[in-house]
């Protein structure tokens, strides 16, 4: 393995090429990113837009998010929240403040610990899904669960039944196990110092990992055909390390401080690679393993801003696709530094490429504050027309499509939507049924006309649940949950418009009533 960081701030090269730049009167389109004035695809289709038989319909979840409290990182921290009162992140949803966790005193002691209660309830949630037509599920392991304390060798037996009931309850109703590997939590005791380090720094994090991996794969392993290694891992650097929203609460000074981390993500993805193909291989069974990515549209606030188009070319680069450019190549290069680590065996493994997709983003570059980096917008106040979820995120299917189709043509693989949802508490819930309609045919398109090799796609999520450091408050679910009244689930209509689309395809009228502004 090659290491070396040397750190160039790319601000230099962007002032540099304005220089260059600077008797030109106008932005030359050809330059960075551009911001788009149409929302959604323009086609000619012949209704209902349909989907191939053996497409992987499905939900996502998280453990953290609907499992009981296991003894992990995020819950140390949640309790640790409430015994400090740290529970005050103002009035902006989606800006949450570093080392707090929004409203989390406003539920009772049983929510914070029982989440959604699926422990008790996944049988009656999986009737219910396949009620839907749905034939596949998303789900995470808890590492916390399986391996509690630090000192063990084989994984608790209690967490191993568990996890085996649940596999077998899914595919008792016709849904096929997709599993998560790392999706943010981590045992608690991971946090302990050794040889001055902590978390996935740890000399010996690898070797805790690998035995985790390996247990799964062999205990579990039979049932389970689709893997997905890591979450996210650019969200759970951003947000660990340098913003410190999430745990381990760390804020490093730049992004390049975080680059060791990402690196050390990379090759616990390409270790967990190698052993569940090798333990598929032994049994005959055909896998599929890869990682997926929180894809944005990084788009300028401003077309005619050179230092906006080039900041939004340079966040899309470094939060979406460096990570999937290393694992192609191998070597994992920091855009906008001298970073470079090549990464023993990383090279070729993804069998999919797997796509989070949740709207757009703008990105603002001033020209006087250069030292303090650009700043993105969630939605644009100025534009009427523009929806936005209860989080102020801005809809943006065609973005949608714009993300598929680079996935597609940088790495020709199959892709994989694990995750495409909207905070939505409104009864109807009439924004995420736009939602839904707006972004299944964008990945209708993107299949039919542009030609995309799309497996499935998981809407996030299947009920409302704990979203990290925004608590119980922003309401992603097909079903609603009332943490009121025992935790009781009511589908919205949002789950009907999407047992519709699966059973018949997106018709012409369901798209007409859905549609609002696309």
């Amino acid at each position: 393995m090659s290491d070396s960081i040397r750190f160039k701030p790319w601000l230099i090269a962007a002032m540099t090429l304005s220089v260059v730049l600077g008797l030109i009167v106008f932005t030359p389109w050809f330059v960075g990113e551009v911001r788009g004035s149409a929302t959604s695809s323009r086609f000619e289709a012949s209704y209902p837009l349909t989907f191939p038989s053996d497409f992987d319909w499905g939900v996502a979840v998280a453990a953290q998010h609907v499992e009981h409290q296991q003894p992990s990182d995020w819950t140390a921290f949640e309790r640790r929240v409430i015994q400090e009162g740290k529970t005050g992140t103002g009035d902006q949803p989606g800006q949450a403040k570093p080392g707090h966790i929004r409203n989390l005193d406003t539920v009772s002691a049983e929510v914070r610990l029982k989440k959604v209660d699926f422990d008790n309830r996944y049988e009656t949630d999986f009737e219910a899904l396949a009620q839907l037509g749905l034939n596949s599920y998303r789900f995470s392991l808890s590492w916390a669960r399986l391996f509690p304390r630090a000192d063990m060798t084989e994984p608790d037996p209690a967490g191993i039944r568990f996890y085996r009931e649940v596999i077998a309850a899914a595919k008792q109703n016709g849904l096929k196990p997709h599993v998560s590997l790392f999706h943010f939590s981590t045992p608690e005791w991971f946090w302990e110092e050794q040889a001055g380090e902590r978390g996935w720094e740890r000399p010996d994090a690898l070797q805790h990992w690998n035995r985790y991996v390996t247990a799964v794969s062999e205990l579990l392993g039979p049932d389970i055909s689709h893997w997905c290694t890591l979450n996210e891992p650019m969200v759970y650097v951003l947000w660990g390390y340098l913003e410190g929203i999430f745990p381990p609460l760390e804020q490093r000074a730049n992004p390049e401080a975080t680059a060791p981390v990402v690196a050390r993500l990379l090759e616990a993805h390409a270790s967990a690679y190698q052993i569940l193909h090798r333990d598929a291989a032994q049994r005959n069974q055909t896998i599929k393993v890869g990682l997926t990515q929180h894809t944005r549209a990084f788009e300028p606030w401003r077309n005619w801003h050179l230092f906006d188009r080039l900041s939004a070319g340079f966040i899309q680069q470094a939060f979406i696709w460096d990570v999937f450019d290393a694992i192609e190549s191998g070597t994992y290069t920091m855009a906008g530094s001298d970073y470079q680590r090549t990464i023993d065996g990383l090279e070729g493994t993804q069998d999919y490429v797997g796509i989070n997709y949740y709207g757009r983003f703008y990105v603002q570059m001033d020209v006087d504050a250069l030292d303090k980096g650009p700043v993105t917008h969630t939605r644009d106040p100025r534009d009427t027309e523009e929806l936005a979820s209860d989080l102020g995120w801005a809809l943006y299917p065609i973005g949608f499509s714009h993300v598929l189709d680079e996935a597609w043509t940088r790495y020709g693989k199959p892709i994989q939507i694990l995750e495409n949802g909207i905070a939505d508490a409104a009864n109807p819930d009439t924004l995420r049924q736009t939602f839904l309609t707006s972004h299944l045919r964008e990945v209708w398109q993107a299949m039919n006309i542009r030609g995309i090799d799309i497996d499935g796609y998981f809407h996030w999520s299947h009920l409302d649940n704990f979203e990290w450091a925004e608590g119980f408050g922003p309401r992603f679910g097909l079903y609603a949950v009332d943490y009121d009244n025992n935790f009781a689930r009511t589908p919205r209509g949002s789950a009907d418009v999407y047992a519709d689309i699966i059973r018949e395809g997106l018709s012409e009228a369901l798209w007409e009533q859905t549609r609002g502004p696309f």
